[in-house]
């Protein structure tokens, strides 16, 4: 909270993580967290992904009992990518509770494959097929930005977020989407405790937003209806829509 206050933000994400071996940060250690603090953080869930109706089932709990406000998969972790059938009682739950589904979307940083995070043709696919579901493909996307940006494009709720990025490292073809027609579907997003908001943000300027599309990114797209969350995160907590 420290460093959110030092950056100036208001509320950040707390994200669970599950992984085939099991939780790595469990639902209740992250309910537990947001309820001591209230107001300064928001729950994302995380599930079992090999268990869809197990799965199903806490997502249902995180949500109506312990209030959290988005799911997160990391599909990596898993190496299944989103289109795989063991998504898919998720995303028609995710649409029933009216939250955002989360994901990491680009190469990843751990030795493992990077397919399952290319956005066409997987998350192509769940886009077409859940057409109300909220999509928020964290990590920008690289090296398929341009894939990213164009599903951004051609569907109405799929959006960006910028998480594990400082400013000063946003692809050019992300920054002029988002100076552009993008400036409605990009959100901040830092990734703490490895890359705190602070730094984040400390080349914001050289972005040259107006002030109305720094608004949009920074706090005011999350803050609409659909995209309430940021996905991505760290393997520890904090990080999402940050608000100045």
């Amino acid at each position: 909270m420290a460093a959110m206050d030092t950056a100036g933000v208001r509320t950040g994400m707390l994200c669970a993580w599950w992984g085939p071996r099991g939780p790595l940060i469990s639902n209740d250690a992250v309910a537990a967290m947001v309820r001591g603090h209230p107001g300064r953080f928001a729950g994302v869930a995380a599930v079992d992904l090999a268990r869809p109706m197990e799965a199903v089932r806490e997502l249902r709990r995180c949500v109506r009992d312990l209030g959290f406000r988005a799911l997160r998969v990391v599909p990596w972790l898993w190496n299944l990518p989103p289109s795989d059938r063991r998504y898919y009682p998720l995303y028609a739950e995710c649409v029933q509770l009216g939250i955002p589904f989360c994901l990491q979307v680009g190469h990843t940083g751990p030795l493992c494959p990077s397919e399952p995070g290319r956005p066409i043709p997987y998350l192509d696919t769940v886009a077409l097929e859940f057409p109300e579901l909220v999509i928020v493909g964290g990590h920008i996307g690289y090296p398929w930005t341009a894939e990213m940006i164009s599903l951004a494009t051609k569907y109405p709720n799929v959006y960006i977020d910028t998480s594990a990025y400082t400013a000063s490292r946003y692809p050019r073809e992300l920054v002029d989407y988002l100076r552009g027609h993008g400036r409605h579907k990009v959100l901040f997003g830092s990734n703490h405790p490895a890359w705190p908001a602070s730094d984040c943000l400390r080349d914001l300027a050289s972005l040259q937003l107006d002030e109305q599309t720094a608004n949009l990114f920074l706090h005011g797209n999350a803050e609409r209806g659909g995209a309430r969350c940021c996905c991505g995160c760290y393997r520890g907590h904090s990080r999402s829509r940050w608000r100045q």
